[in-house]
């Protein structure tokens, strides 16, 4: 990190923290224009071990229960963005009984004495827009018994955090954080009293971020198919917020809405749950479902890649590939190396996972989630296809270098299913080895038939590869494919190590088999996701070889077993786990 960006990020905490303050001597509102609808979706068990006492941020879990949520020492920066963004009152309102309120108002009225007047961490443009969005969503079930002291509060609060939105927004970071920003000043201008003069700015500035960030495919710079969830939320809450108050969505707003909905659609596997590429999770349940139905966009045939990705879908089957580069300088800092990675999930079912983003575990799990060991793809010799630059000092982002700079894929249909082919450079430099995998599909989804292939494609790559053979004694390059499965998944190795049985909780059996060159196994592995306090333990299918000439060629198979039926009755629902 530079002086001059260490400078810029120290002056913008001063900014901050200056019209935080400042925004105590404005003017208070007296209540909303309109009653606000609650749009944010929670989840009914972290709101029971919330109001149990247990409060897991960030993948941090502090038990409180008898002092109040600001009195709790913070673990971690991520922990207080957590707390001070809100989102946690979306989660004790999916509980919404009498003490979910009274726990919700306490810890609303705590920040306000504690941190309203302008001070802590929760005083960034981002974490005030979110937090601004909740408090209105939830307004009616947070106000119901209040003394008018404290819905005086409540209401002042709101427009000294809506002022400093309306001088703040710019200094979110592109991306997420400023449509959080625009959003929350777009929500509270519009639903506060007095304060309709702010909206007509914010919503211009919210096109032009619409124009710069999302692009033709519909996708954001960091491919994340998560955060793309999350800002198409926004959008549509601003829309509805806009429609409401009898205004019309502008035509660059209306439009980034029209390109994100098929590329979501693209990136939902069929058990309804978003692909887990580039630091993503599968998204909170629901939440997708309820932002297409909120954006009134039509399903439409979707036959290119979207932000990236490729999709193969077939029965109850659906395939997800990341075929196209990673993200490149700040768009890459939550990145992974996946380039030709897939997940596969039968339907309601996830059978091939990547490990996911191992962010809320600390570094050294950041790091290992965001290597290709550990994505559902082939990697060369240890190693990855793309590099972690060295942290950045004073904020300790790495960025993604030394990527693939070239990406070619084709998709077509076959009489009986469907096509992916793709291949990256990404081994090329070291190695002088291209990457090209073949994916194929069965129309009925019950059998994905898979080639990978290492190939020396020119002059100069053969004599790369040629280097690399001598470093290695003339032993080869040794290359594993890996394809993590999920933990719910119960597989063993079959047939004398000749193949590998998975059995589903569906019912269903899947079998991985090989074409007998190279050596399987079954290793172990992690599913590393949010919510929880430490990795799960899974396992992944590893089939081991060395490339020995110009030409390596690994053929596979995955397919449901001859007797498993063609539709199965998959009623049984899991309860989200925190443990």
């Amino acid at each position: 990190m530079s002086s001059s960006d260490t400078m810029a990020s120290r002056w913008a905490r001063f900014q901050n923290r200056f019209y935080a303050r400042l925004s105590q001597r404005r003017a208070a509102v007296t209540g909303f224009v309109s009653q606000p609808e609650p749009r944010t979706v929670g989840v009914f068990a972290r709101g029971r071990q919330l109001l149990a006492g247990n409060l897991l941020f960030a993948g941090y879990l502090v038990e409180s229960r008898d002092s109040g949520l600001w009195e709790v020492a913070s673990p971690n920066p991520s922990f207080d963005d957590e707390r001070h963004g809100f989102a946690w009152l979306d989660d004790l309102a999916a509980v919404g009984d009498v003490r979910a309120r009274a726990k919700a108002q306490t810890w609303l009225w705590g920040w306000i004495d504690h941190h309203g007047r302008g001070r802590g961490p929760g005083w960034t443009p981002e974490l005030t827009g979110r937090r601004v969005i909740r408090w209105i969503n939830h307004a009616l079930f947070l106000l119901r018994g209040v003394e008018p002291e404290q819905s005086d509060a409540f209401f002042r609060s709101l427009s000294h955090q809506t002022w400093f939105l309306s001088r703040r927004w710019k200094a979110a970071p592109p991306g997420l954080p400023r449509f959080e920003a625009l959003t929350g000043l777009i929500y509270a201008s519009l639903a506060l009293e007095g304060l309709e003069e702010l909206a007509d700015p914010a919503i211009r500035a919210l096109g032009q971020e619409c124009r710069s960030q999302i692009d033709a495919q519909g996708g954001v710079p960091t491919r994340n198919p998560e955060e793309l969830l999350e800002v198409f939320t926004l959008l549509t809450w601003a829309a509805a917020a806009l429609q409401e108050a009898g205004r019309g969505v502008g035509a660059d707003h209306a439009a980034a809405i029209l390109r994100i909905a098929p590329s979501l659609r693209t990136l939902r596997h069929s058990d309804g749950g978003l692909a887990r590429f580039h630091g993503g999770g599968r998204g909170i349940e629901g939440r997708l479902d309820h932002a297409l139905a909120a954006s009134q966009t039509k399903p439409t045939p979707f036959d290119r890649l979207a932000m990236g990705f490729a999709r193969l879908a077939g029965g109850r089957t659906s395939v997800i590939v990341d075929a196209s580069p990673p993200p490149s300088g700040r768009a890459s800092y939550k990145a992974h190396a996946s380039t030709l990675a897939f997940e596969l999930t039968s339907g309601r079912r996830p059978l091939i996972v990547n490990c996911g983003a191992g962010d809320s575990y600390g570094p050294e799990w950041r790091r290992a989630g965001r290597a290709t060991p550990s994505h559902s793809t082939l990697c060369l010799d240890g190693y990855s296809s793309a590099r972690l630059a060295d942290p950045e000092r004073g904020t300790g982002n790495e960025a993604l270098i030394a990527a693939p700079r070239e990406v070619v894929v084709e998709m077509s249909d076959l009489p009986d299913g469907v096509r992916f082919q793709g291949g990256h450079d990404g081994y090329e430099a070291v190695f002088g080895l291209t990457h090209a995998r073949t994916l194929e599909l069965s129309f009925d989804g019950r059998g994905l038939a898979g080639e990978d292939m290492l190939l020396a494609m020119s002059d100069p790559a053969k004599r790369r590869f040629d280097k690399a053979m001598d470093a290695a004694q003339l032993a080869g390059i040794g290359f594993d494919l890996r394809l993590h499965l999920h933990p719910d998944v119960d597989a063993a190795v079959d047939l004398g190590g000749a193949a590998v049985s998975m059995a589903l909780k569906s019912g269903e059996i899947w079998v991985f088999r090989h074409d007998g060159q190279h050596k399987l196994a079954l290793a172990p592995s992690v599913y590393l996701e949010k919510g929880r306090l430490k990795p799960r333990a899974t396992k992944q299918i590893v089939l081991s070889g060395r490339a020995m000439g110009y030409a390596t060629r690994t053929r596979w198979t995955l397919s449901k077993a001859q007797d498993t039926a063609i539709a199965i009755r998959d009623l049984n629902r899991d309860e989200p786990q925190f443990d």
